[in-house]
């Protein structure tokens, strides 16, 4: 984890309060890319976060500020609470990232790390990999190159609707981290891939990242109406 972070920017990376990324988001259905969507994202360590999306001139939001949310429809003009279960999955999200490993977020809830060993990561190419468990029992493991000690993969498995059956089943979800580039100091992966059962899901490509830029609080706050959506 030390080695992670020095190769992620060391006492720069640490010091990141708020991120401004932008960029594409792409959801897979049955391995088919659909319209790609453009998403302006605003991160303010460590549990707020706002996701504008644009798609065909079309304008949603999702907005979460600890243990409460919001989100706008623009297709429809409809401004809603987040339920309780939109609220869990930011949670969710949340907790399995790489910021809540390496800046430490998961101390708090009690969890514990152990050292699983190394992996197979291609030719000639081994993974170090560590597995945080909370006390409820969902575990997250984290991988990182055992040569350059960049972070490569996040796996975990949890319960999920079955889009077919309608049953609880349990699946392997994997966030694959590609493209590193440096900002200001400090290296993120740009593109990154999700799996569910070994299937790809949905890819995240940002275009520009801004590091500790000011973002006002009012941009997490639920507005009045729709009328007042920026």
């Amino acid at each position: 984890m030390d080695r992670a972070i020095e190769v992620l920017g060391g006492a720069n990376y640490l010091n990141v309060k708020t991120v401004i990324g932008k960029g594409f988001y792409t959801i897979f259905n049955d391995g088919v890319t659909q319209l790609p969507q453009r998403f302006l994202d605003y991160i303010v360590y460590p549990d707020r976060e706002r996701t504008e999306f644009t798609s065909l001139g079309v304008k949603s939001i999702q907005t979460n500020s600890g243990d409460t949310g919001w989100t706008f429809d623009g297709a429809v003009k409809k401004l809603s609470d987040q339920s309780p279960a939109q609220v869990e999955e930011f949670k969710r999200v949340m907790r399995t990232s790489l910021e809540s490993l390496l800046r430490g977020w998961w101390q708090k809830e009690g969890g514990k790390i152990v050292y699983v060993g190394r992996r197979e990561a291609g030719l000639a190419k081994r993974n170090e990999t560590i597995r945080l468990t909370y006390p409820s029992g969902f575990w997250v493991e984290y991988e990182f190159g055992a040569r350059d000690g960049f972070p490569a993969k996040i796996i975990y498995k949890r319960m999920r609707k079955d889009p077919d059956s309608g049953d609880q089943v349990e699946t392997t979800e994997e966030d694959q981290l590609l493209k590193f580039i440096t900002v200001q100091g400090i290296t993120a992966p740009w593109v990154i891939d999700h799996f569910v059962n070994g299937k790809q899901t949905t890819r995240v490509n940002y275009e520009n990242m801004q590091y500790n830029a000011p973002i006002d609080d009012a941009l997490f706050a639920k507005p009045a109406d729709v009328k007042k959506i920026k």
